[in-house]
């Protein structure tokens, strides 16, 4: 990143310089622990009314009596498209941020209600349905999280079958369903800006940042590496939520990428980084794109409302 007005702001930037969000409205998917509380602390403690969209009220409710603010829970299963439109169906107000920000991470092979992948179907498709059902609500912009580990598993969307039946493996699914949420971005905002839209679509990732998200790995001993890993290499989930709330409040351009500014962009200040070049691929994302309105149901729609 050249040293700009906006990288000298980034290297020293954190929760505190969050703007007054006073009456602005943020949809977190996944707010009840890890990157989504986080995220969401942060955003309540600047003013804004915050919803945590969470699979377990129960739990979503204690996490958002932790937090100093203005809060709303609703259930949403983004493993389950039919909850997805149940919480898109009860939406009836303007909805300045959303933060698709749930996930699963290197799971055992297994399928969501509707028969997906799970790592796809969840980070993926449900949040790529959800997007596209509040988008005739969003004021402002779009960020949904992704990973540094976009790079990794075979790099590609493997196309002729997402569900990757017969050579499933738990990282070659998490790597292409966060390759998944980047491409989704990158047309997202070409498709916003087409329309003539104000709204945007931004991108972020952790880093390396101690949640729970990796106790849930198939391998008994990817499971141990990672706590060490989570002990005495990551840093916490506060700061791993630092690039969501960078992207989600910067005046950025629209499509851009956050992630933290340290070795191996592990951990540090958030700061715009780059990404690889599958993830790049305009054609491969509208290619996505199509696959993912076939296999959910959910269609682009944009209203002239949103349209400047």
């Amino acid at each position: 990143m050249a040293d700009t007005t906006e990288a000298r702001t980034a290297r020293t930037w954190n929760a505190t310089h969050l703007p007054d969000l006073t009456g602005r409205t943020a949809v977190i998917t996944g707010a009840n622990s890890g990157l989504g509380f986080a995220a969401a602390e942060g955003l309540a403690r600047a003013g804004a009314h915050v919803v945590f969209a969470v699979r377990d009220l129960t739990r979503g409710g204690a996490a958002a009596a932790r937090v100093s603010g203005s809060t709303e829970v609703r259930r949403l299963d983004l493993a389950d498209l039919d909850s997805v439109r149940e919480f898109a169906a009860s939406w009836d107000r303007p909805l300045d941020l959303l933060i698709n920000n749930a996930g699963v991470m290197m799971l055992p092979e297994q399928q969501t209600k509707q028969g997906f992948e799970m790592q796809f179907g969840t980070n993926h498709l449900g949040h790529f349905a959800l997007t596209n059902l509040l988008l005739p609500y969003v004021t402002d912009r779009v960020v949904t999280v992704s990973s540094g580990l976009h790079r990794s598993g075979d790099g590609v969307i493997h196309f002729e079958d997402v569900n990757l039946r017969g050579r499933y493996s738990p990282n070659r699914a998490y790597a292409q369903s966060k390759l998944a949420n980047l491409l989704f971005t990158l047309e997202l905002q070409r498709r916003l800006a087409e329309a003539g839209s104000s709204v945007r679509a931004l991108a972020a990732h952790p880093g390396y940042a101690a949640t729970n998200l990796q106790s849930h790995a198939a391998s008994p001993f990817a499971r141990a590496g990672m706590v060490l890993g989570n002990k005495f290499l990551a840093q916490s989930d506060k700061a791993g939520a630092l690039p969501t709330l960078y992207a989600a409040t910067r005046d950025l351009p629209g499509a851009s990428y956050v992630g933290p500014d340290g070795l191996g962009e592990m951990r540090g200040a958030p700061t715009l980084v780059g990404r690889s070049r599958a993830a790049s691929d305009p054609e491969a994302a509208r290619r996505l794109w199509t696959l993912s309105e076939e296999l959910t149901g959910v269609e682009w729609r944009l209203p002239a409302t949103q349209v400047s």
